[in-house]
């Protein structure tokens, strides 16, 4: 298997090897291959050979197909389109990503205003496209106009509303199921 046919098996060995609750020292030390390596093939940085593959494959305790396979399964192309409604969502609410995935967006439209406090363990990005919004983050009022962005870490205590008719805030953020965490 030469290189531009190696997979981005990436996302695979990394969900695997956590699934075992291995670190990268042990699966290198299992594997023979080094620390620097696995780590940028899981980053997708890097491609393993068909050898390194199974390698790895056998010091996760499973095989080069299943890696393969895992990671074919897990690559999704998807189009929302703009006028899909989810019924389980209220008026003005859509999702702009369909399923359970590691990323979580949704579109709000109009006068939205919550009214709540929300506090995510994971990171939220915040993009107005149009209209005008208020958030309160962590005791501080911040306006937002069209194009501006918030970004806001995890566990971060904010509120927002729409401050203009028509606003449409974009809310994209890491999924509650994902436990994100730097490596």
């Amino acid at each position: 298997m030469d290189e531009k046919e190696s997979p981005r098996v990436g996302a695979a060995v990394k969900r695997r090897r956590r699934a075992l609750q291995l670190t990268l020292a042990v699966v290198s030390s299992r594997s023979g291959l080094s620390v620097p390596f696995l780590s940028q093939v899981e980053n997708d940085r890097a491609r393993p050979s068909h050898r390194s593959l199974e390698l790895v494959a056998d010091a996760l305790e499973t095989s080069a197909a299943d890696l393969l396979a895992a990671a074919e399964a897990s690559r999704t192309v998807d189009v929302v389109r703009a006028d899909e409604r989810s019924p389980a969502l209220p008026p003005g609410v859509r999702a702009v990503v369909r399923g359970r995935h590691q990323l979580h967006a949704l579109e709000f439209t109009g006068e939205q205003d919550a009214g709540r406090e929300f506090q995510h363990r994971n990171d939220e990005l915040l993009y107005v496209a149009d209209g005008a919004a208020e958030v309160e983050a962590e005791g501080r009022a911040y306006r937002l106009d069209r194009g501006d962005t918030l970004y806001l870490s995890g566990g971060v205590r904010h509120r927002w509303r729409a401050t203009e008719p028509g606003t449409r805030l974009l809310v994209v953020a890491v999924a509650e199921h994902v436990e994100a965490e730097e490596e």
